[in-house]
């Protein structure tokens, strides 16, 4: 990854692959960095913010309605893996099943994804349904980086009470990263570029 791009300088981002329940993934030749999340938690509005882009990753009108792997290929350098949202009430056990299944397929045949993402809302404990995607998402191999979306929504000063509220909901350790992010005044953007600069740098070490 250039140092550009490391810095969130974005001159091209496209919409490249959608990926079904039946479909074979891609094999990418440039990094690929995931992201999860619930589906009301801002994960499309975080995948724009970082793309400087106001719609490219589509919100939809109906939560939960997303069923695909969509892989957005940035700068022609990484790629940015959205997976489906979790935790959707209305979705029947046997769809809610078919997405565990796809995206452990994911994690388990791609060869260029590193690192995955966690989106939780920085207003509100954990749910059970983050706890158990954070927990399962360490079983398969990778420590997920977490996301605290929304932080426009409080007042600065009670920033870091909700950061420590989500660590310990999560059961975080002291070393686990977690950055506060707002779509609307961009911030934690820098540093969430930064990272995946690292966690590509270490992988070629």
């Amino acid at each position: 990854m250039t140092d550009a791009t490391a810095r969130g300088i974005i001159k091209r981002a496209e919409l490249e692959t959608v990926c079904g329940i039946t479909s074979t993934f891609p094999e990418n030749a440039h990094p690929e960095f995931a992201f999860a999340g619930k589906s009301n938690v801002g994960k499309s509005s975080l995948i724009n913010g970082l793309m400087n882009r106001k719609s490219l990753a589509r919100t939809s009108s109906q939560p939960g309605k997303t069923q695909t792997v969509n892989f957005y290929h940035v700068n022609n350098e990484v790629y940015f893996v959205d997976l489906p949202g979790y935790g959707y009430a209305k979705a029947s056990v046997e769809v809610k099943e078919k997405w565990g299944k796809m995206v452990e397929r994911y994690l388990k045949s791609t060869r260029m994804l590193k690192g995955v993402f966690l989106l939780v809302d920085i207003r509100h404990e954990p749910s059970g349904n983050d706890k158990t995607m954070y927990d399962w998402i360490l079983y398969n191999g990778y420590h997920p980086a977490v996301i605290a979306t929304k932080a426009d929504k409080i007042n600065r000063s009670q920033i870091q009470k909700h950061v420590k509220m989500v660590r310990n909901g999560l059961g975080m350790e002291k070393g686990d990263i977690l950055i506060p992010f707002s779509a609307q005044t961009k911030q934690g953007r820098e540093e969430i570029w930064e990272l995946m600069g690292k966690l590509t740098e270490e992988s070629m070490e």
